[in-house]
């Protein structure tokens, strides 16, 4: 493989930043991650880093060097993030569990696939034109979807930021499965969280990141944003993309020389926290049963089929 990748995260006007970013890779295979902390619960940002984490550490087991199943890795790992982050509630005796949004993004022998929960969104450009970008699991979208809201509404309405989905939630969440994709040279995945997306014009983000590389169009992009924003600013973090980015790039990676089994992440794979306090080094997890992950995985593709049935399938 080969590509370029470059992220970066600005605080806002915010006094923590609840956004988490990162990516692993081996010989073959590549995953992105982004998660947003959700500021209306409590220890947003420790969601963040439990997801975040808790899906990093699978992909270093089980990309050896590539994920066998990769739909059902996202699946089975967006679970088990969540199922982790209500433990992370019940060890420390927490009032409500802390929740995030995530989108994931996985790449192996030029296919992509990705999932997410919530408004962090995923969008896939070629040759300056977005090809697909992921619907933000809200409210409005779905009033959108129903016909009851105009889609020249998604910036101003006052349901834009009411999620209906997440990990953390009581309920399992909805994991929501692109189809695969095959990429092409130059094309380019931006991950963001909803600081970034929310200020910015859509045909903005495209044009910067179709007229400079993504070295320089993401803080760009996230300084455009901020400015906007002023003080309000929340939290702004992208994770870009470029496949097979060119050999002169300072940012290219070419993982062909990486022997079976080395994986290059900058995801730290344990949580040694002192806010994880109930949880101690060497303590080992609950096992994820292979019945539980059945079981959750059908009472997930049930929710979507509904969901698509109005429009939200992406």
């Amino acid at each position: 493989m080969r590509f370029s990748v470059y992220q970066e995260s600005h605080i806002g006007g915010r006094k923590t930043n609840q956004d988490r970013m990162g990516y692993c890779f081996t010989r073959d295979s590549l995953l992105l991650l982004l998660a947003d902390g959700m500021g209306g619960h409590i220890m947003g940002e420790m969601a963040a880093t439990i997801a975040m984490q808790t899906i990093g550490n699978l992909f270093q087991q089980q990309a050896k060097p590539c994920i066998g199943r990769p739909e059902r890795f996202l699946e089975e790992s967006f679970i088990a993030a969540h199922k982790e982050i209500h433990r992370f509630k019940i060890l420390n005796n927490l009032p409500d569990t802390p929740r995030t949004t995530i989108v994931a993004c996985l790449i192996q022998h030029d296919m992509a696939f990705w999932a997410h929960c919530g408004d962090s969104r995923l969008y896939w450009m070629r040759n300056g034109q977005l090809l697909l970008r992921t619907r933000d699991h809200s409210r409005l979208e779905t009033l959108i979807a129903q016909g009851a809201v105009d889609p020249s509404e998604r910036d101003t309405h006052p349901d834009r930021n009411k999620l209906f989905n997440c990990l953390g939630a009581p309920s399992l969440p909805i994991v929501e499965m692109s189809r695969r994709v095959k990429l092409q040279a130059g094309d380019v995945m931006l991950l963001c969280s909803d600081g970034l997306w929310s200020v910015l014009p859509e045909h903005v983000i495209i044009q910067e990141l179709n007229e400079q590389t993504i070295v320089r169009a993401v803080p760009d992009l996230l300084s455009k944003a901020a400015a906007i924003a002023g003080k309000h600013a929340d939290n702004l973090t992208a994770l870009a993309m470029m496949w097979e980015g060119g050999d002169d790039n300072p940012s290219t990676i070419t993982t062909n020389t990486l022997q079976i089994g080395a994986v290059t992440t900058t995801i730290q794979s344990t949580i040694l926290s002192e806010e994880y306090s109930g949880v101690q080094e060497g303590e080992e997890t609950d096992a994820f049963e292979e019945s539980d992950i059945e079981k959750a995985i059908e009472e997930i593709r049930n929710a979507i089929q509904k969901s698509s049935r109005v429009g939200l399938k992406t």
